[in-house]
């Protein structure tokens, strides 16, 4: 299962926004720096309102939901890369991850301390990430060193990465992440095996003030912090950023579903900020859904962008992949649309796909195999 980190500097809210997302008490909360050491880990639920839908189309007895992981990562501070606050203990927690969620604080309260004594969120953004980037920095140099003996002998590999490491460099020296960076398709994959803190992709959870949320969800823009930092991770970082109040999500995964949407409604927002985090973080890992249904269960599964037919089938079980026939797909909206699979395929909307299909995301699915 994939996992995404949540990082940023002590008492943004990290461990609060953790602990509404897993909807545990796992991680402590409390207001002073490194309340957090070892990370910890919850697997969440990707909310799907097709499932419902789809459930009662079908009569199923049981819904199963997609879910990926997230991992509450300790605070980090000015110094990490060289040790700083445990720093080099909490990198290496970042680099076990597959995303990060930057959760950034974007709200002012004098009751909890700030670690650099004001609220400056463009600031903290770059504490974190200058860290990142220095631990990479020195990451690529030794990599350099390693292959570039190797290189000289016209090893092809070598070669390749010690060219990687040529263009990395000067990026990296310059504070620019390397996620930033424009890499060619065989570059992308050798700068996998590289690990790299700052190439990892990125969502900001701007964390704003209980009383500031719905108009912080309605116009982001217009929010002062908000709008910054929205600003400047789109240039800087090639990311986006999601309003969130890790607050009020605490207390709303206390609540059962009907309470929640009731206060969520005296807030004046429609929708759960964790909800389309976890939404965004998916995506974000460059995952998707499609989706099987019938009388015993309605559920999600969960594959990368691009998969094909078959290895989509697989995922389901090995025997489904091995003996791949065909797969028999309608669209959620067009099966949603006509009521049933039986109006769907008098509509046309039934198709039969073979093994070089690639699977769109809401894709309803049934396999045929044979083993």
């Amino acid at each position: 299962m994939l996992q995404a980190g949540i990082v940023g500097l002590p008492n943004v809210g990290k461990s609060t926004l953790f602990n509404a997302v897993t909807r545990t008490r796992k991680a402590e909360a409390a207001n002073y720096p490194f309340c957090t050491i070892e990370p910890n880990q919850g697997v969440v639920v990707v909310p799907d309102e097709r499932l419902n839908v789809l459930s009662k189309l079908s009569g199923s007895k049981k819904l199963v939901p997609a879910a990926i992981e997230f991992v509450d990562i300790a605070g980090l501070v000015k110094g990490a890369s060289k040790g700083e606050g445990l720093g080099n203990k909490f990198l290496s927690h970042i680099r076990e991850v597959d995303a990060i969620v930057h959760v950034v604080r974007c709200f002012e309260n004098g009751d909890i301390t700030h670690v650099d004594g004001s609220v400056d969120p463009i600031r903290d953004i770059e504490v974190i990430n200058t860290e990142l980037i220095l631990a990479d920095l020195e990451a690529v140099t030794r990599r350099r060193e390693r292959c570039e003996k190797r290189a000289k002998q016209n090893d092809k590999e070598a070669k390749a990465e010690f060219a990687l490491c040529e263009k990395l460099l000067p990026h990296l020296d310059a504070m620019k992440p390397a996620v930033t960076m424009e890499l060619s398709d065989e570059e992308k994959k050798l700068l996998k095996s590289f690990f790299l803190l700052s190439g990892k992709p990125c969502i900001y959870a701007c964390n704003v003030a209980e009383s500031e949320l719905a108009a912080a969800t309605k116009d982001p823009d217009k929010h002062p912090l908000v709008s910054r930092v929205r600003e400047y991770v789109r240039h800087a970082h090639a990311a986006s950023a999601c309003v969130v109040s890790a607050a009020i999500e605490a207390e709303l995964s206390e609540l059962p579903d009907e309470d929640a949407n009731a206060y969520l409604s005296d807030l004046g927002v429609t929708d759960s900020g964790v909800n389309q985090l976890i939404k965004s973080v998916y995506s974000l890992l460059g995952l998707q859904t499609y989706l099987t249904t019938g009388e015993k269960e309605t559920r999600a599964w969960t594959i990368t962008k691009g998969t094909k037919a078959p290895q989509a089938a697989g995922v389901i079980h090995g025997d489904f992949e091995r003996g791949f026939i065909a797969a028999q797909i309608v669209a959620y909206e067009d099966l949603v649309a006509c009521g049933s699979e039986a109006k769907a395929r008098e509509a046309g909307k039934l198709r039969i796909e073979g093994k070089e299909y690639v699977m769109r995301d809401g894709d309803v699915v049934e396999w045929r195999f044979n083993v």
